[in-house]
């Protein structure tokens, strides 16, 4: 690398994003590479992740991930085991709810203990915290409340300026700043994008008898409504509706609110109420043309936004940056240039076919689900029968949803680097 000028500071590699993807990125680096320094600049100050009540289903391989890092035994306190879903299809108006397919974990370990839940409902609050703490404690340098103003590539580097006005050098520019990434529109990087004309509801249900660890998802005319258990008698809810109705529902007071809630929730763990703040995103597709380019690579939603139909989208962060980690600290040993086009592309070969595969399936799923058409409706129900009734495509799908594959980077496996 080039000898910097005065007014800049250098690091191997810088951060855009300080959430768990740009975090879990940078601690993954660092683990198997420790020399490597690495700055994070997220634009949002520390405080605003204190008020964040978000929540996601972190698949078994993401927890063996964490587990690697060091701070999977910290985050089990809150972490809250999903050990059986079911999946049912009706109208609103139905009397019953008819189960259609059902996935409990029934495969004992290895070493034949009883079996390991295929996901844990964690609070994104909780996740992000203990990541800047392992971060922390490996120097890894964390910078909240700025942002990025720009950035401009050299031959072996890129000096990236910050809004209060100082300046890097490295050898990598790493995107996680979200399905809105200004760095991926920065780089001239293209994107697939068609919206769904539909919004997702989210927010914290308590309720009066224990979930037991069951997460629902009901198929709606107009779309999914998941019920994912949390810690004690809570539940995150998920909630898919068309913008237009989405907007109504926010508008209603709170009455009214909870009874459009209560006819959709039901009544099978007692009495219910809102235990957070309710609040609505647009959903749509996004995926990126490229997921890197000379000195840049994009991890996150900043290289793909998907429907959360499948609760995937959390998961396939951890993969882009389990790979890009593996990507980079073993070119780095191989004495390879870490930023170089022809490194990165290990990185976008071993992601871009996976996440547009997920991003066509959760495409193909909404599509499919999210309608009263009495002739899809016969289709898939059947389809979810036939599920039902074969054991060895059951597992498979579970082995899917848990990230239990060979193909894997090693951190998913619980592996190190």
């Amino acid at each position: 690398m080039a000898k910097p000028e005065n007014n800049l500071k250098t690091c191997d590699i810088l951060i855009v994003g300080g959430n768990y993807v740009g975090l879990s990125t940078a601690v993954a680096i660092c683990a198997g590479g420790p020399h490597l320094s690495v700055v994070v600049v997220e634009a949002a100050p520390v405080v605003a992740n204190e008020k964040d009540q978000r929540a996601f289903a972190v698949a078994a391989a993401a927890s063996r991930m964490l587990d690697q890092l060091g701070i999977w035994q910290d985050l089990l306190e809150e972490a809250q085991p999903i050990n059986e879903m079911v999946i049912t299809d009706s109208k609103l108006s139905d009397v019953t709810r008819p189960v259609f397919l059902t996935f409990a974990n029934e495969r004992k370990t290895e070493d034949g203990d009883d079996p390991a839940p295929f996901a844990h409902m964690l609070p994104n609050r909780v996740l992000v915290e203990k990541l800047r703490e392992k971060a922390l404690d490996m120097k890894i340098k964390l910078i909240n409340g700025d942002s990025v103003l720009g950035f401009k590539k050299g031959p072996a580097s890129v000096d990236i300026k910050l809004a209060s006005g100082i300046s890097y050098r490295a050898k990598l520019l790493v995107a996680a700043d979200g399905v809105r990434s200004k760095m991926r529109d920065q780089a001239g990087i293209k994107t697939v994008h068609w919206p769904y004309d539909q919004k997702g509801i989210v927010t914290t249900i308590a309720h009066e008898r224990p979930h037991e660890g069951r997460a629902e998802e009901h198929f709606l005319p107009a779309g999914p409504f998941a019920v994912l258990p949390l810690k004690g008698n809570r539940s995150s809810l998920v909630w898919t509706e068309s913008s237009q109705s989405a907007d109504r529902l926010l508008a209603m007071d709170d009455l009214s609110f909870e009874l459009e809630l209560e006819q959709r929730f039901g009544h099978k763990l007692g009495e219910i109420s809102i235990d957070g703040p309710v609040k609505a995103f647009p959903l749509g597709l996004t995926l990126a043309r490229e997921f890197v380019k000379d000195r840049i690579a994009l991890v996150g939603d900043a290289a793909h936004g998907i429907h959360p139909i499948s609760g995937q989208g959390l998961n396939l962060g951890f993969k882009d940056a389990a790979a890009l980690a593996e990507t980079i600290v073993e070119a780095d040993r191989l004495g390879m240039d870490i930023g170089a086009l022809t490194t990165l592309e290990r990185y976008q070969q071993w992601r871009r076919f996976d996440t547009v595969q997920m991003g066509i399936v959760t495409d193909v799923l909404n599509r499919l689900f999210s309608n009263d058409n009495p002739l899809l409706r016969a289709a898939r129900d059947f389809g979810l029968g036939m599920v039902e009734r074969m054991p060895g495509l059951k597992t498979r799908f579970i082995d899917q949803a848990s990230g239990n594959s060979k193909s894997e980077p090693r951190l998913l496996q619980g592996e190190a680097i």
